[in-house]
């Protein structure tokens, strides 16, 4: 059994499985508008939280939420499953395909075979659509990737009941009910609304406050966890910005994409104004990035490397803070 599902690669993984969901039901949403309507930018330090034994350090809210809040303001429903029976949750893709209904997943990276090696790392909030399946073998369309792709039903097993941080337990959802229209602008005017409030918000893990906290740890890592240590941190940063930000610039460009859009629904110029500031911030995110890992990768032109690099992520607090106070005033 094979869905007629057209694939559509994208910068990021869950915005691009609701976008494509949804072009599969009738409606043509860009990546952009749901990951903005969705309010899925945001910047968080959680220090109590390992992956790959490094605190976590995310550019994006959890995984899911993106889908929940973009589906709540547009007017659509939607189902979610977990399971604890391996055999349950392989019952109940195959019923759904059955019905002709493609349905996204939230996987783990480190045992998709399809990935590259250097990106396969203990990561369990990717995310897919299965759209068929054929002879024991289940048709992928995973929206990080130019083409589609399949798994065996042992593989999908095993990714899907990862172990470690954000397991996904066999995680399965798919959208239900649907409005006529979709209403897009008040959608778009919470998504900026929520998104101003999170990185404004006045506590030291998330938003602006959290990127000048993380700024003031770089400089203490080499002092008080040693030099392995604060590389493998610093590692972590970038990491999750340029590779699990896919997008690039911890999906600033996206944001700048989705407010260049959101400008003409709108029709508001002010918001084409701010897309390109925050575009020029995702510039400046990019450059951390790339003196950052000349650092852990021990090609540092600067004795001084880490206190540049935090030099960076303060001026970068500076100019967001400004940038989401506008953005909000816009709107």
């Amino acid at each position: 059994m094979e869905i007629n599902f057209t694939h559509k690669q994208s910068a990021h993984c869950e915005n691009g499985v609701v976008s494509n969901l949804m072009r599969f039901n009738g409606f043509e949403v860009s990546e952009p508008m749901v990951f903005g309507i969705g309010s899925g930018l945001l910047f968080s330090y959680l220090p109590f939280l390992k992956v790959n034994h490094a605190p976590v350090v995310t550019y994006r809210v959890m995984p899911g939420v993106i889908f929940n809040r973009f589906a709540k303001r547009v007017g659509i429903k939607v189902k979610r499953e977990k399971f604890k029976s391996l055999e349950k949750a392989q019952e109940r893709l195959d019923q759904n395909l059955k019905k002709n209904n493609p349905v996204g997943l939230q996987v783990g990276v480190y045992n998709l075979g399809y990935f590259p090696e250097e990106y396969r790392f203990h990561f369990n909030a990717h995310n897919m659509v299965v759209y068929g399946k054929k002879e024991g073998t289940y048709l992928i369309s995973d929206p990080v990737m130019e083409d589609v792709t399949s798994l065996t039903e042992k593989e999908l097993e095993k990714v899907r009941f990862a172990k470690g941080a954000f397991a996904p337990k066999g995680h399965i959802y798919y959208p239900t009910e649907f409005p006529e229209k979709l209403e897009l602008k008040k959608a778009i005017v919470k998504g900026i609304k929520h998104t101003c409030k999170d990185m404004t918000a006045p506590i030291p893990f998330v938003g602006v406050k959290a990127i000048r906290k993380t700024a003031k740890l770089i400089r203490k890592w080499p002092s008080k966890k040693g030099v392995k240590t604060a590389n493998h941190y610093l590692g972590q940063i970038v990491r999750m910005q340029e590779e699990i930000g896919t997008g690039g610039g911890g999906f600033r460009y996206i944001y700048g994409a989705f407010l260049q859009e959101a400008s003409k629904v709108l029709d508001n110029q002010e918001l084409s104004a701010l897309s390109k500031e925050i575009t020029q911030i995702g510039d400046l995110w990019r450059d951390f990035a790339v003196d950052a890992s000349r650092i852990y990768k021990n090609r540092s032109a600067t004795e001084d490397g880490y206190n540049k690099v935090a030099d960076q992520l303060a001026s970068i607090a500076d100019k967001e803070e400004a940038f989401f106070k506008k953005l909000k005033k816009a709107v």
